[in-house]
């Protein structure tokens, strides 16, 4: 790695720490989230396959565990709620094949710059993904999983990784 790269890492690790202390950022909605409510204490979340995730300046989403049915349609909408640029704190949302190494992928998407953090040779490790969206920006994917398992998903942005990840249950 050369010192260019090195203490642009510092650098950015440094602004993360900064920014990531002090108050959890919440942007106010009118919406109603359709995506893993639950029915009451002890009962298992609502399946729906109309999923909604933020993810904010604090590098956290607000969900580390998402719920869908097999063999349908699922749409997700990842929104980031927070207010840097994504040069800055950009977020995305990869689900990866079950059995794929988070770790390994992680580290060969923060190589990835030029497509958005999602490796090119990785790419049957993916099921689906988002784009890179920087802060107040969304989208949304559509895609369907035949097979019920859990897959990991993730923010492959440089340094997200250990705090922004969960899983998808589809049953």
């Amino acid at each position: 790695m050369n010192k260019r790269i090195k203490i642009s890492m510092i650098m950015l690790m440094g602004f993360l720490a900064v920014t990531s202390c002090g108050k959890k950022e919440t942007a106010p909605t009118d919406e109603q989230t359709e995506a893993n409510e639950s029915t009451g204490e002890g009962e298992t979340p609502a399946v729906s396959n109309v999923l909604v995730i933020e993810g904010n300046d604090q590098m956290q989403f607000n969900e580390t565990e998402l719920h869908a049915v097999a063999g349908k349609p699922i749409t997700l909408t990842l929104k980031h709620v927070g207010q840097t640029p994504k040069e800055a704190m950009g977020h995305n949302l990869v689900i990866l094949q079950e059995g794929t190494d988070e770790a390994a992928f992680a580290t060969k998407a923060m190589a990835a710059k030029d497509t958005d953090y999602i490796p090119a040779s990785e790419k049957a490790s993916i099921v689906a993904h988002t784009k890179l969206l920087g802060g107040g920006e969304e989208d949304t994917i559509e895609f369907t999983i035949d097979k019920k398992g859990t897959y990991n998903f993730l923010c492959t942005f440089p340094g997200h990784y250990a705090m922004m990840k969960g899983v998808l249950i589809v049953e």
